[in-house]
């Protein structure tokens, strides 16, 4: 009701004027304050929106830890919201003043001329990219700036959801039914549209074949949740956490690991022995992020045909390393970004499906915080281990 109420006087009331509002800003590594910021009015081709809600994921903490090589300061991060259109700026046709949208940090501009969106390949729509990576809108410009001293705030994954309003590129956003939970439809804006489309879109896993997943969080449990629903027939999981494994039975793991237990033996070595043909997993996921752990999950792919997918984003300067004798032996290694989906068409049908109870996601969100001083407090929550997805409800 309180959305509807919203959406109502959006629609009645939403200005071109700059709007004041409370956000979280990060100043440098681990340093994010709440700040009053000053939100300019959509240019061209963009979008202002109220943010409703906002998921963390474990790319914000990445970003504000120091570890993106492409992470500015000061900026505001976030990038899985459920939001409100406020105001249109000119030559937007696809959303409207009081439509509800989830942002989307990979593009879909759906252009003839783009060779990118027209081939069913790839999402990796390059349209505003040079531009994203640097922090600013597509003209090169900034919609943030602090209230007290009117600096510039940068943008970040071209979405910036750590605050009341925001401003995004038309091509970034995502209508959908306003009928949908937007805290629930907020976490198709990049986890969990990560994990499913990982198995759905990339790897194509098929029913029958053996799957592991290594990192039980979000993003792995969506794996297992994606390759269970595709009839995988032998799901492992493996972590560090053990108290991951009672969810990740629930959602479809036959098995769990937790490689503390198993000493200086590598992980690819206890998983092949213990794979149902003694030869490896069809497919392995690496939802970690960790170079040592990806080529855990390429060398415990099978012997001939195993298809190792790489998830988790690694850190600054990382490199992954193998003997090139594995892939001599049949194994394949990509990666995926947003799970090979193509945002603007997908996420509203990611939506449509939850809300059909074809897609199940209540278990995800672990924790919930009222207003966006309250971000800190699911920083936390998400640092703790027991937390998939907490969400911070901005209204």
């Amino acid at each position: 009701r309180t959305i509807e109420k919203l959406s109502r006087t959006h629609r009645s009331s939403s200005t071109m004027e700059p709007i004041k509002c409370k956000a979280m800003v990060a100043f440098g590594v681990n340093d994010l304050r709440e700040e009053e910021v000053i939100v300019a009015p959509p240019k061209a081709g963009e979008v202002r929106m109220k943010v409703m809600c906002n998921a963390l994921c474990h790319t914000d903490i990445y970003t504000l830890s120091g570890q993106d090589p492409e992470g500015l300061f000061p900026s505001i991060l976030g990038h899985e919201a459920g939001c409100v259109v406020e105001a249109v700026g000119e030559g937007v046709t696809s959303v409207k003043v009081g439509d509800h949208v989830v942002p989307g940090y990979t593009p879909q501009c759906k252009g003839s001329d783009c060779m990118f969106c027209m081939s069913p390949k790839t999402n990796l729509c390059p349209k505003i990219r040079g531009t994203q990576g640097k922090g600013v809108m597509p003209d090169g410009t900034s919609r943030f700036t602090l209230a007290k001293d009117g600096s510039t705030v940068y943008h970040f994954m071209g979405c910036s959801t750590f605050a009341e309003y925001t401003v995004l590129a038309e091509i970034s956003i995502a209508k959908i039914d306003p009928a949908a939970s937007l805290e629930k439809a907020c976490l198709f804006g990049c986890g969990i549209s990560t994990g499913l489309g990982a198995v759905w879109n990339n790897a194509k896993v098929e029913p029958f074949s053996s799957v592991a997943v290594f990192g039980l969080g979000a993003v792995g449990f969506a794996v297992v949740q994606a390759a269970k629903a595709v009839g995988a027939s032998h799901i492992v999981g493996i972590d560090v956490n053990p108290n991951k494994f009672e969810m990740a039975k629930k959602l479809g793991c036959d098995v769990c690991y937790n490689p503390k237990d198993h000493g200086d033996e590598p992980m690819q070595q206890v998983l092949v022995k213990n794979s149902p043909t003694g030869f490896g997993f069809d497919y392995t996921f690496d939802c970690t992020g960790n170079v040592n752990v990806m080529r855990s999950a390429l060398e415990a792919a099978h012997r001939g045909w195993g298809q190792c997918c790489l998830v988790g984003v690694a850190a600054a300067g990382k490199e992954i390393a193998t003997r090139p004798f594995q892939f001599i032996t049949g194994r394949r290694c990509f990666g995926t970004a947003f799970g090979g989906w193509k945002t603007r068409d997908a996420i509203p049908m990611l939506t449509d499906k939850m809300m059909k109870g074809e897609i199940a996601v209540d278990h995800f969100i672990t924790h919930r915080f009222n207003g966006v001083g309250e971000t800190t407090k699911a920083i936390d929550a998400l640092h703790s281990g027991d937390c998939l997805r907490a969400v911070v409800h901005y209204c």
